[in-house]
């Protein structure tokens, strides 16, 4: 097996023990309150279920950001690729909050405070909200394609892991979308545009 789907895997398996193992010191310690309440006795695989509990925090995140690029990217054609990119990252999210309520999983975040491969973590925003100019295209660019990128591998192992329907058919779909939303920022890396300007697009360290 290739060494990214091997890398991606390895992590799927890493966040369910985190995940079983932060579910039982609750257990010992008593029950922690969700903010809704869970379908009775979730059935899905353990696979699946901590693939939907990583991705949507992932696409959470990712969306804060993208919020942000609205108002602080700098050109007009920036913005329109991250306005473009945020709608698809909501209905993705909306998807995916569907599927963890159709598997019985609650609606807590497994992964607060976690600094996760390709997770736009707290410090992150916080640095966006400071960030202005080309310093903030260079974070939303950065961040946006480490989620990408790393969700993309994290989804292919689900489909060759899991074993639930739906969730492996939503990680194909997840796969589709983000060879094109990568393919999307290559194009716009590569761009021409006055708005576009180098070196934020594609640091020599961080190649598309």
């Amino acid at each position: 097996m290739p060494a990214r789907p091997v890398a991606a895997l390895l992590l799927l398996l890493t966040v369910l023990t985190g995940c079983a193992r932060q579910e039982g010191r609750a257990a010992e310690s008593g029950p922690v309150p969700s903010r809704t309440a869970a379908a009775p006795g979730p059935s899905a695989d353990p696979t699946d279920s901590a693939w939907v509990q990583l991705m949507i925090p992932m696409d959470e995140q990712a969306v804060a950001l993208l919020d942000m690029a609205s108002r602080k990217a700098t050109g007009p054609r920036l913005r329109a690729w991250a306005a473009r990119l945020r709608s698809d990252q909501a209905t993705e999210l909306a998807e995916l909050r569907r599927l963890r309520t159709r598997m019985g999983l609650p609606d807590t975040d497994l992964h607060e405070g976690h600094d996760m491969p390709g997770m736009v973590t707290a410090a992150d925003l916080r640095t966006a909200r400071a960030a202005g100019g080309a310093a903030f295209d260079r974070l939303l660019v950065s961040q946006i394609r480490d989620h990408l990128r790393q969700s993309e591998q994290v989804s292919r192992s689900e489909t060759a892991a899991g074993s639930g329907t739906r969730a492996t058919t939503r990680a194909r779909e997840l796969v589709a979308a983000r060879g094109k939303q990568l393919a999307a920022l290559t194009s716009l890396c590569a761009g021409k545009a006055a708005d576009v300007p180098e070196p934020f697009a594609c640091p020599e360290d961080h190649p598309v």
